[in-house]
């Protein structure tokens, strides 16, 4: 049986579950889906507090613990693996759970230790896995591998992780639905730090949760999605990230509070956060304000926001993005999108908003449309630009914004 807390922990799933289901609607139920997005935030911080790291051992179905350089996995009275391997240790730890199960068993992981690039397990359905410690990936690695690792799965929870080293993911989901993530630290040299992914799927899959994420020197973006709905993130902070802070591709009905990135994509053209891929595309259509941002902070870096190749349906509150090595904000291809609804700010560069050439011209891609651009005061040299004026009006408008020069094809 899974203990009480595991229970409990299920039923908070529920909750998420069931706030996904309102998402894919139009109108006022949209406007109830993005409430929804905030309880799911809420849960995952409760998550975090039912499953804290404070040295409790106690409440968990199976528990692998670190005395000196052994690990213990005992399930009860029973003892399940002693040795010094910590991937082997959490590998018997997830077998040592109940086969099958519908419902939500938990493990606690404490310690730290040493995990191969090249090995990976599979975690399993219903699964809770909370890792007080840090993993430390070492080697080289390729392909899909990482020290936390599911495909084909469902209901799964991470409270806690932290992981460094040269893993090729630190996290790696593939076509998992209703995944919680509570508090994530990434510290990498390479790699990508969460990856959650449709493959293998016929669709998009519903369900994912993120708290926080803290990611530093990966050579890749500190959080990728793809093909994913129902998509709730508390705070991403990327600092010296190889490329995007945040990638939502192919993504809708995301709910996303504060992106923060220094450093992120420097000498590229990612920027802090990025929708791409029809990111934010429902059928044929873009319904405005599926994809929702609080705030996007930036500096330094390649650029602040970025949205291509047919994405939109986009509203971002707040900006503040400051000397980015290419444009702050450029739009491409993009649809029924504002930024900002709130005061902001950029300093440098050109907001540019336009689309590819290639892309628009084969009629692979609609051309920008419905971009409104309002309530940013420019500093040091900062621009809005227009492009494309030869296609007509096509309701992209920018209203108060001051201390810049503003260049848009229609007023």
């Amino acid at each position: 049986m899974s203990s009480a807390r595991s229970l409990s922990s299920s039923l908070v799933l529920a909750t998420v579950v069931l706030a996904a289901g309102c998402a894919e609607m139009p109108g006022s139920e949209r406007d109830n889906q993005i409430a929804d997005g905030d309880v799911a935030q809420a849960t995952a911080a409760s998550t975090m507090a039912s499953y804290p790291c404070n040295g409790t051992t106690t409440g968990y179905d199976v528990t692998a613990l670190q005395s000196g350089s052994t690990w213990t996995v005992k399930r009860g009275t029973t003892v399940n693996y002693t040795g010094t391997d910590m991937a082997a240790a959490m590998l018997a730890a997830m077998n040592a759970l109940t086969a099958g199960r519908t419902y939500k068993e938990s493990i606690l992981v404490q310690g730290s230790g040493n995990y191969p690039a090249t090995t990976r397990n599979n975690i399993p359905s219903y699964t809770v896995l909370n890792v007080c410690g840090t993993i430390n990936v070492t080697g080289t690695g390729s392909g899909d591998y990482a020290p936390i690792y599911a495909r084909d799965k469902t209901q799964i929870e991470i409270p806690n992780v932290k992981i460094t080293g040269t893993p090729a993911y630190g996290i790696l989901l593939k076509n998992v639905s209703s995944v919680n993530l509570g508090a994530i630290d990434i510290r990498t040299t390479t790699g990508l730090g969460v990856r959650v992914d449709n493959t293998g799927a016929s669709g998009r899959i519903s369900g994912l949760t993120i708290s926080s994420v803290y990611a530093s020197g990966m050579k890749s973006h500190a959080v990728e999605t793809y093909g994913i709905t129902n998509v709730s993130i508390g705070t991403v902070t990327g600092s010296s990230v190889g490329e995007c802070g945040l990638l939502l591709n192919d993504t809708v009905y995301a709910n996303v509070g504060t992106v923060s990135c220094t450093n992120c994509g420097s000498g590229t053209g990612y920027a802090a956060f990025r929708i791409a891929n029809n990111a934010g595309k429902v059928g044929s259509d873009w319904p405005a304000g599926n994809i929702r941002v609080t705030k996007v902070y930036a500096r330094g870096g390649g650029r602040g926001v970025f949205s291509v190749s047919g994405s939109g349906g986009l509203t971002i509150d707040s900006i503040d993005i400051a000397d980015t090595g290419s444009e702050p904000v450029l739009l491409q291809n993009c649809i029924n999108t504002t930024i900002a609804t709130n005061s902001s700010k950029v300093s440098k560069g050109s907001i540019t908003l336009s689309n590819d050439t290639t892309n628009t011209n084969s009629g692979l891609y609609q051309a920008s449309k419905n971009v409104l651009l309002k309530n940013i005061v420019l500093s040091n040299g900062a621009s809005v630009t227009e492009q494309w004026c030869q296609l007509g009006d096509r309701g992209n408008r920018a209203s108060n914004i001051t201390g810049g020069t503003v260049t848009m094809c229609y007023k």
